[in-house]
């Protein structure tokens, strides 16, 4: 016998406000923190509680040398200076998909990091993406991240904010579940995928991965992504969104690149994730399988 089970609405206004913001980021890293500033701007207005920004935010650049070129420290990167100040002036935590600089000197490779930047300005949080995207369709995109960035070699584990405990992934992680199932054990209440997608792979997966990795570990998805023409070789999906616990799309943004970056506002209501996980329990069978 199948029983229905009914899931507390997530329609009604509760909880914490966050916003998303959907970017097209370039080679010019003070066209893309005014960019990223216009998000901050709008959320704080609305009165968000955090902002959340796709990966790369602070450059996309049109060769693997540009890249290596424009890549900077945290420490001396004008992009991360001035999102820092924005969210000491606001108080306002900010997740920000960035470039970084290999810790060996001899690299050609770079890392390709998610931040947590505190509402006091301080970085707090730093994960360096485990899976890279080396992509090659036919007729279609050429892409091989492993030419140009290093992986990271852990999972950074959950982490508190204002909308309870953070776990941290970026873009093609998506695809690999063992990731989300780790952090979930670990306590996780919301899985971060900001993101740069492919036009044909997000068409594909983007939504099917995205509320996969949401039902499955019972825990809201929050993927700010990037949107349209980086340049003549690059463009993104978009299709920012957030997704509840129970699968649930509560916000999502377009696939083509406005004038302005676009902000996606939507209510983190934790409490009835934690009536959700009681009411429908995910028991592991780790007796018979190895526990992620």
């Amino acid at each position: 016998m199948v029983l229905a089970v009914s899931m507390p609405s997530m329609d009604e206004t509760k909880g914490v406000k966050i916003a998303i913001g959907q970017t097209c980021s370039t080679s010019s890293m003070t066209h893309n923190l005014s960019q990223c500033r216009n998000v901050i701007s709008k959320a704080v207005t609305a009165g968000a509680k955090a902002v959340f920004f796709p990966e790369a935010s602070d450059y996309i650049g049109s060769s693997p040398s540009e890249s290596l070129s424009l890549c900077k420290p945290a420490k001396s990167s004008p992009f991360l200076l001035g999102l820092q100040e924005s969210a000491r002036k606001h108080s306002l935590p900010i997740s920000v998909g960035v470039h970084e600089p290999s810790d060996d000197p001899a690299s050609r490779r770079i890392k390709n990091t998610l931040l947590w930047i505190s509402a006091k300005g301080e970085i707090t949080q730093r994960y360096q993406k485990l899976h890279l995207f080396d992509l090659e369709i036919p007729g279609g995109p050429s892409l091989r991240e492993s030419n140009t960035i290093e992986p990271g070699n852990e999972i950074l584990s959950p982490f508190e904010s204002v909308i309870g405990k953070i776990g941290a992934m970026i873009c093609f992680d998506l695809r690999f579940p063992e990731i989300s199932l780790s952090l979930k054990r670990q306590g996780a209440d919301v899985l971060l995928y900001p993101s740069a997608f492919t036009v044909p792979t997000g068409e594909a997966h983007w939504l099917s991965l995205l509320r996969a990795r949401a039902i499955e570990c019972e825990s809201f998805v929050i993927a700010a992504a990037q949107v349209g023409a980086h340049n003549e070789k690059r463009t993104s999906y978009g299709h920012s969104i957030v997704i509840s616990p129970w699968g649930e799309v509560l916000g999502e943004l377009g696939g083509r690149k406005k004038d302005e970056p676009e902000v996606l506002l939507v209510d983190i209501d934790l409490e009835r994730a934690v009536e959700m996980r009681k009411r429908l329990p995910l028991l592991r069978r780790t007796d018979v399988y190895p526990e992620v």
